[in-house]
């Protein structure tokens, strides 16, 4: 019985040994490849430092984002999300004087709030995520504009604390715990993976599958929050988009929950987002240092990630592919 129980635990650790190594892997052979091609002007030390600060507001939020995807919904107010927190927290710790406190629960209570909303309209009205969240995207991105006045949201010099080392990576870090003790250490960690691997059998257990998918929802939006405080620290300013433009932040937390997505077989989907986030930027400034179009850049990602998932994902004979 305990040799069993050994044999179990070691092919566990054997199996997130792997993982590690294939991600590991990926980030070197990725910052090898530019660093062969354009080796002036890529991959210095201070630039590893810059793709890994820039890899950390995505992360803080995909982390916050897995709960959703692994329960096999999406969210397109992502972006919109983002912007409007960042505006709310600003106006509250410039416009009213709240600094930090109100930079910091501006952020994340308006990330939460949208969540809150994105969660509701999915389970009230049953219709695809996708749609609820790309409607509600244009009410958030209406709203944000609004707040703003029309103009871009600068947040003061004094309050920029987490736009650099070691304040961003001190909010990352309570982040990415905070995502990782949900997920592996409470009932909502529990109920959101016995959700993702089958709703029907779920609710046969008596879960709640609708007040759980509103709670992944609520979680994914506050990390977001999270992530709307790195941003506006880091860029000092944020500019109101109308017109669905702020869907152009939906790709990177997207993109690394896909990589959480491939590697949860290895019992790594944290860290793997983590991970992955820097290997996507390392891969991103190679092409600016290359001077590649933005757009080249967008087909490169696109297809490596296909690529990744393909080689990490295996798929059982008569299994149905969601």
């Amino acid at each position: 019985m305990g040799s069993t129980a050994n044999t179990a635990g070691g092919k566990k650790m054997g199996g997130k040994a792997l993982g590690y190594v294939i991600l590991v892997l990926l980030v070197i052979a990725s910052w090898a490849i530019f660093k062969i091609i354009t080796p002036s002007n890529f991959g210095k030390p201070s630039n590893l430092l810059s793709y890994f600060e820039a890899s950390l507001m995505v992360s803080a939020g995909a982390v916050g984002f897995f709960f959703v995807m692994v329960m096999g919904m999406f969210d397109f107010s992502i972006g919109a999300n983002i912007m409007l927190s960042s505006i709310v927290g600003t106006v509250l710790a410039s416009r009213f004087g709240l600094g930090y406190p109100g930079l910091i629960l501006g952020c994340i209570a308006t990330g939460a709030i949208i969540g809150t909303i994105n969660g509701l309209f999915y389970v009230t009205l049953r219709i695809p995520s996708m749609i609820v969240t790309t409607g509600l995207a244009l009410i958030y991105e209406a709203i944000a504009s609004y707040i703003a006045g029309g103009q871009s949201a600068t947040l003061p010099s004094d309050l920029r604390a987490f736009g650099s080392m070691p304040g961003n990576l001190i909010l990352a870090v309570i982040a990415f715990v905070a995502a990782y003790l949900l997920l592996n250490y409470t009932k909502i960690g529990t109920y959101t993976y016995a959700i993702g691997s089958d709703e029907f059998v779920a609710k046969n257990m008596g879960i709640n599958v609708k007040r759980y998918k509103v709670i992944a929802f609520i979680i994914s939006g506050a990390f977001f929050g999270v992530e709307a405080i790195l941003t506006i620290s880091y860029g000092s300013s944020m500019v109101a988009e109308t017109g669905m433009l702020s869907m152009s932040r939906n790709f990177y937390p997207t993109m690394g929950c896909f990589l959480g997505m491939a590697m949860k077989k290895y019992g790594i989907p944290i860290p793997a987002i983590i991970i992955g986030e820097f290997f996507l930027q390392i891969i991103y400034y190679g092409f600016v240092a290359l001077g590649a179009p933005t757009a080249v850049n967008d087909v490169i990602s696109g297809l490596a990630l296909l690529i990744i998932v393909t080689l990490t994902t295996k798929v059982t004979k008569g299994e149905i592919v969601k």
